[in-house]
């Protein structure tokens, strides 16, 4: 099964990574990839170089060029997890969130991926 970890953050809290938190996540990362755990990951860039692209009712799109004021919280990152259930899927996660220590404020949103392709039944 593929679960989707989803990290969200609070991009005004100025938080930055250490170097000792970059190099405990490579290994963690590193760890996870050859066990086969870890299918993908990566961190977001920030919402001020993002866009977001709106259908409304009607069919009219619209276009909004980032930051996003009213947002606070806000996906920073992910890791796509291969994994035999969602109490795997959940400890990899709690794992990822402890590597950050005591100084971070952060949450992740776990959700299984869909579909046939990703170990669910039709």
């Amino acid at each position: 099964m593929r679960f989707l970890s989803m990290i969200r953050i609070d991009e005004t809290a100025g938080q930055a990574p250490s170097e000792q938190l970059m190099a405990d996540m490579g290994r963690l990362i590193e760890e996870l990839t050859r066990s086969g755990q870890l299918v993908s990951t990566a961190g977001l860039r920030p919402t001020s170089e993002g866009v977001r692209v709106r259908l409304q009712r009607g069919g009219r799109l619209s276009v909004l060029d980032g930051p996003f004021t009213e947002t606070k919280e806000v996906i920073g990152g992910y890791a796509i997890l291969e994994v035999g259930s969602r109490d795997e899927a959940l400890a990899l996660t709690r794992r990822f969130l402890q590597v950050h220590g005591s100084d971070w404020d952060i949450e992740c949103e776990v959700r299984q991926l869909d579909g046939p392709e990703f170990g669910c039944k039709a």
